[in-house]
């Protein structure tokens, strides 16, 4: 008997030291790449989705070549960086292009980081980026266009800074509307143009413009139950239906 429990013993050790050896600190995606690939360098994954299952805790996942890499939903700290390639999303018909929903407690940082994506709902996708549970979201040079919803959807109790990206053609630019903590969202140097909303700041939601341009849009800045808009007065908010106002103006840094 104890043999045989010292050898389902070994196996799980096995097993275990199995699954880490699967999780990669680096993954790679590729237009040519194949789901059932380990996600390396030469032997890279077809999809986000495929990828992000073999990639470690605060790991990172590269674009190779360009490509599609589909929806993702994001539950562990990760980058997706393809920056120096096409890192596309075709969402159509999809709730959401990158579903960010991080709760576990063994992931205390919480972090994700997309940059250079290029998110297209082809008009039947609702969500661009959705952000429902972190501690902090970064997105730079992110583009979403052709979106139902919202390009940049926040409704966690999160830090989410955005900048050098381009949200166009959508329902509302950026939605924030937190049911309870706050959520503080910085967007500089970015351009939301023919949406619905620029910015909809909305519940328990402070939303930061910084050199931004928030043009021909319905309405420009909108404030609905208590939401705060903070401007560093360096935006150009024109040619909207309404142009609004923020809630507060910061001195320039």
């Amino acid at each position: 008997m104890n043999t045989f429990r010292s050898l389902l013993l070994g196996l799980f050790v096995l097993s275990l030291s199995g699954a880490a050896a699967a999780q990669a600190t680096r993954t790679w995606v590729s237009g040519v790449g194949d789901d059932a690939n380990p996600c390396s360098r030469t032997a890279p994954c077809k999809t986000f989705a495929g990828s992000i299952s073999k990639t470690a805790v605060n790991g990172e996942i590269n674009c190779l070549d360009p490509g599609g890499f589909g929806v993702v939903t994001i539950t562990k700290s990760i980058t997706i960086d393809c920056a120096t390639t096409e890192g596309g999303i075709l969402s159509a018909g999809s709730a959401g292009a990158v579903i960010i929903n991080i709760t576990d407690p063994s992931d205390p940082r919480k972090q994700v980081r997309l940059h250079g994506l290029d998110i297209n709902g082809a008009g039947t996708g609702t969500d661009g980026v959705r952000v429902i549970a972190a501690n902090g979201v970064e997105l730079d040079h992110v583009s979403v266009e052709n979106i139902t919803g919202d390009a940049l959807d926040v409704t966690g109790s999160v830090n989410v800074t955005v900048k050098n990206s381009n949200f166009r053609a959508a329902g509302n630019g950026v939605n924030v509307d937190v049911a309870s903590g706050i959520s503080a969202v910085l967007v500089s140097d970015t351009t939301i143009s023919f949406c619905g909303n620029g910015i909809l700041s909305q519940r328990n939601a402070i939303v930061g413009l910084r050199s931004d341009s928030i043009i021909f849009n319905s309405t420009g800045l909108a404030i609905a139950n208590g939401g705060q808009i903070w401007s560093y007065g360096n935006n150009s908010v024109d040619g909207n239906g309404t142009d609004g106002a923020p809630t507060r103006i910061l001195a320039f840094k």
